[in-house]
């Protein structure tokens, strides 16, 4: 790999974001969307696909951080003459129609010799622009797409891109604006980047004072928080499961999906991990996203949505690119939106009834969507599906599934007896209790005293993990223990958990992936769940130093080459981070502790029963 994932930084507007490389190259960035056609593509291809540089001329040193309780990337670049800064940010936009990308270059010490190169390359690098000058600046059209780049430095352009070659002085700051507008409006009145740059600084410190925790976690909390917030599409509240398309899950393998899209599957984990850490107006934020994006029939409940709720996520190829690190096909869209996955039914429900414990106002109007959608539940929940991990293969009973059916229909009941809701309680009980005899009978493996991934499988699957911190068994039932030894056994290798083997076939897809770093989290909650504090903080402590250098997590990593693997920065890794820091701190109101804290009454319910 010429590049590595976890090279790269994320800067964002709450609308957008873009990744910069630690040399100064912006090489990916999408706008006015997270989901738009990228106008900087070069992470997935070469130069040529788009991108924008700022390096010095000559030897130079290059260290970077991202400003305290900040998203704004500060990099810092020593040469044998002088020292400079570069601050690059996308402050939140004043409109739907104007989006901005800055960087601010301030001489620190002695001057510094630097260069400048922008290519502009719309539709996923395959259309150059047509650029002119306009008014001192740059302008540049392509369908409906323009941009003006603009600064106090002469531009040239030349070559199909813009450049200039400029001296940095200590006090001086030089800003470069780039800005996306729609090509059949004006060009916006510019606003002062540097005005920008501390309203950008006071809008993420004031939202991150909302998190005052301390202790060994905080850091990482709060850099996980505000990433996810980086990754939040404001005017909804949709969360993107990550800002980006076809990052690899092995290094030139086909493993390689769009991930630009808002996944049920997180419902859950999103409200927990919001709530629990101070951020409810995000959490309900999220909450009318998911009620708007799941309102209908329910039989028609899709696995994934677009940022505003879009349901046709076509997937295509690009062959124009060639991927990152030669990792074909690029694709964008998702065809898993798809898939039948009776995972999300749970999820969904819970999420629902973790905003009404945390207080979440307007929860009144939920409550129908949720009846209807247990009602289908109940037509629906014992039959095959493609699972949590979107398998390409053949359907099948997958106990995860069956699990989150099980959630779906306990939350319910929690929900009605908690907050006085009317529903088919008795109905839902005995769905219920069915599916977890199911469970217990038909996902069992006695010979290994393990679940397993699905009903006659003989693999496991770490997603079984989430049995004791969602309350399904007790973390102390012998069947929890033994499923937790096996997949030690057989999927934690180098410190990391896998989400299963790939060799078996039974998703579909050629070739192998990294390990997953939301399940080895999942394994920290699960030893702090069964009383081992010790192997759980050494373990989070273990996956917490794969982050990097900015505490940033992808995907999935590769313990044997120690490189970050899959779509960058993924939410699932770091609502994974922060429910485990909260379960590990003995938070109250953290997901462990209020779904499993209701297993004790469902027991006594179920032995009253028999």
């Amino acid at each position: 790999m010429s590049r590595a994932i976890e090279d790269y930084a994320l800067i964002g507007s709450t609308h957008s974001a873009a990744l910069v490389h630690r040399d100064g190259t912006i090489a990916w960035l999408c706008l006015p969307r997270f989901d738009s056609e990228a106008i900087f593509a070069s992470l997935l291809g070469t130069e040529a696909h788009g991108g924008w540089t700022m390096h010095a001329r000559g030897e130079a040193e290059r260290t970077r951080r991202y400003l305290p309780d900040t998203m704004i990337l500060e990099t810092t670049i020593a040469t044998p003459t002088g020292t400079a800064v570069v601050l690059d940010f996308m402050p939140p936009p004043a409109s739907d129609e104007v989006h901005e990308l800055i960087r601010i270059v301030r001489g620190v010490e002695g001057e510094v010799a630097l260069a400048t190169e922008l290519r502009l390359r719309f539709n996923y690098g395959r259309d150059i622009p047509w650029v002119h000058r306009k008014e001192g600046a740059t302008l540049a059209v392509a369908g409906p797409d323009a941009v003006r780049i603009s600064s106090s430095i002469e531009l040239e352009n030349e070559d199909f891109a813009t450049r200039a070659e400029f001296t940095c002085h200590a006090g001086q700051a030089i800003a470069f604006t780039l800005e996306w507008y729609p090509s059949h409006r004006e060009p916006p009145l510019p606003r002062d980047a540097f005005a920008l740059l501390e309203h950008s600084r006071c809008f993420w410190q004031n939202w991150i004072a909302a998190y005052s925790a301390d202790g060994p976690y905080a850091d990482m909390v709060e850099r996980s928080l505000l990433t996810l917030k980086a990754m939040t599409y404001s005017p909804t509240g949709g969360i993107v499961a990550a800002p980006t398309t076809s990052l690899p899950e092995a290094p030139g393998g086909v493993r390689n999906w769009d991930y630009r899209f808002c996944w049920l599957r997180d419902a859950v984990a999103t409200i927990y991990a919001l709530g629990a850490s101070g951020f409810l107006e995000e959490a309900g934020a999220w909450r009318w996203w998911l009620m708007r994006a799941v309102a209908g029939a329910p039989d028609e409940l899709q696995i994934m949505y677009g940022l505003r709720g879009e349901r046709r996520l076509t997937e295509i190829e690009l062959d124009h690119l060639p991927g990152f690190a030669d990792s074909r096909p690029v694709r964008i869209g998702n065809a898993a939106s798809e898939q039948i996955q009776l995972d999300v039914y749970g999820a969904v429900l819970a999420a629902f009834d973790a905003a009404r414990r945390s207080g979440i106002p307007d929860m009144d109007a939920v409550w129908p969507v949720q009846c209807a959608i247990a009602h289908h539940l109940l037509a629906i929940w014992d039959q095959p599906d493609s699972g949590l991990w979107e398998m390409r293969g053949p359907k099948r009973q997958f106990v995860h599934s069956k699990m989150m059916c099980w959630l779906a229909f306990d939350r319910m009941i929690a929900s009605a007896e908690d907050f006085g809701l009317s529903g088919d309680l008795d109905t839902w009980r005995a769905a219920r209790d069915a599916i977890h005899a199911q469970v217990c009978a038909q996902g069992f493996d006695a010979e290994s005293n393990s679940f397993v991934q699905y009903y006659g499988a003989k693999g496991v699957d770490a997603a079984l993990l989430q049995m004791p911190i969602m309350g399904f068994l007790p973390p102390e039932d012998p069947r929890v223990r033994g499923t937790i030894a096996r997949i030690e056994r057989e999927l934690l290798h180098n410190g990391v958990v896998y989400r299963y083997r790939t060799d078996d076939g039974a998703d579909g897809l050629p070739g192998e992936e990294g390990a997953f770093l939301a399940c080895s989290f999942w394994l920290a909650e699960a030893y702090a769940l069964c009383g081992r504090l010790d192997d759980a903080k050494a373990l989070f402590a273990h996956l917490c130093g794969f982050a990097n250098d900015l505490g940033l997590l992808a995907e999935e990593y590769d313990p044997v080459n120690q490189r970050q693997l899959g779509n960058f920065p993924q939410a699932f890794s770091h609502f994974a981070l922060v429910n485990a820091a909260h379960t590990l701190a003995g938070a109250t109101g953290g997901m462990a502790q209020s779904l499993a804290g209701r297993h004790g009454r469902r027991l006594k319910e179920t032995d009253a029963a028999a």
